[in-house]
């Protein structure tokens, strides 16, 4: 992970004065949100057509992507999307369906072409989209072929990530949307990692699901096997860019600090960084080698996610003590996740029609979460 020492210095003494004096970075007030929000379908679909369908979303990592030819095929919201790199380097999203009759071009996974054929009736594409054949075309009829193509997908690269819109025709102004939060996602250098590999958890509904994923309030109840022995709980260093958020936590060793004079600060090695980017990206680098990158997609009702979960290592493990430690954090990152925040989730999610709450409550040491749901009213507006 690359950063300068002077932004690392500034972020480990706001944490190191909270530490010490048992404070966090807050929100103004307390925000209620009406359960409602999580559960009403009508208001369900309309935000995530809003803001899943019609803002730029992190489709893939480019280093799945890694040569001219490679290709992804997945859904995503109900949205098939293919995801290729063409000839000249470029990477590209188009809407997975034959412009024929309406098949699927590729079935879901990875892999290498140069050619993407439909299994229905043969109609031949190449990496750029555009319809190159038609089996038996002479018997067919005369087509605008140049008309036929895949239909493209907004699409572009930054920081190491492949972004686009699910909706075609939708104008995509990367720089525009990553705002200043470029610039810390370039400083992860994304596409020097190893990709160590990629799971799929389901999950309770979008909100809480990603509710989690915003604040370190109920690091210290929940993850005390897991992330909790490394970080401090309800302790939060916080900074936006537009929608998207940083978040910081102090690790348990930031108390060091106070000893050390600065010149001897190893900064890094006392905070814990999450880069949240809106509206369903999570990157957190938690041991040194190794980086855990969250797509949490929603599911086709209010109740439910798909999260893809991706575990970065520096370098290619290459010895038994590498790969061990690759999977002791694989295995933590599960667990932190899947045992203990989405079990929490379930819960919420099997009693929140109870009537028990007509409103949820947003504390002040919650900003993220705060923050995040307003940005969702305002892009769903």
């Amino acid at each position: 992970m690359s950063s300068t020492r002077e932004e690392s210095m500034a972020l480990a003494k706001r944490a190191l004065t909270h530490f010490v004096a048992r404070t966090t970075d807050q929100a103004p007030g307390i925000m209620p949100m009406p359960v409602a929000a999580y559960t009403d379908p009508d208001r369900y679909r309309h935000e995530i057509e809003r803001v899943f369908r019609r803002q730029p979303i992190a489709l893939c990592l480019s280093l799945e992507l890694p040569a001219p030819g490679n290709y992804v095929a997945l859904e995503l919201m109900g949205v098939p999307v293919l995801l290729v790199r063409g000839s000249d380097g470029q990477a590209r999203a188009f809407l997975n369906v034959c412009r024929h009759r309406g098949a699927q071009i590729c079935p879901h996974g990875s892999g290498s072409a140069r050619v993407f054929s439909c299994p229905y009736h043969a109609w031949t594409y190449d990496d750029r989209g555009a319809l190159i054949g038609r089996y038996r075309g002479e018997t067919f009829g005369e087509v605008d072929t140049d008309a036929l193509g895949l239909t493209p997908l907004p699409c572009a690269e930054r920081a190491g990530l492949v972004w686009g819109v699910l909706t075609p025709g939708v104008p995509l102004d990367i720089d525009a949307w990553l705002r200043g939060m470029q610039e810390p996602l370039s400083g992860l250098c994304l596409g020097d990692w190893h990709l160590y590999l990629q799971r799929d958890l389901p999950g309770p509904g979008w909100k809480v699901t990603l509710d989690g994923y915003l604040e370190v309030y109920h690091h210290d109840s929940v993850h005390g096997r897991t992330v909790g022995k490394h970080t401090v709980g309800n302790l939060l260093v916080w900074d936006t860019y537009g929608p998207h958020q940083r978040l910081v936590f102090g690790r348990r060793t930031i108390g060091e600090l106070r000893d050390l004079p600065e010149a001897q600060w190893e900064p890094e090695k006392h905070i814990r960084r999450i880069h949240s980017v809106f509206p369903n990206l999570s990157i957190s680098g938690i041991l040194g080698d190794h980086c855990l990158v969250s797509q949490v997609f929603p599911g086709p009702t209010p109740d439910t996610t798909v999260t893809r979960q991706t575990v970065l290592c520096s370098t290619p493990p290459a010895t038994d003590a590498e790969r061990d430690a690759a999977d002791v954090f694989s295995a933590m990152t599960l667990q932190a996740v899947q045992d203990e925040d989405y079990r929490i989730g379930a819960g919420i999610q099997a009693a929140i029609r109870s009537g028990a709450n007509t409103e949820f409550l947003f504390g002040r040491n919650e900003p993220a979460v705060q923050h995040y749901h307003q940005w969702v009213a305002q892009l769903s507006a």
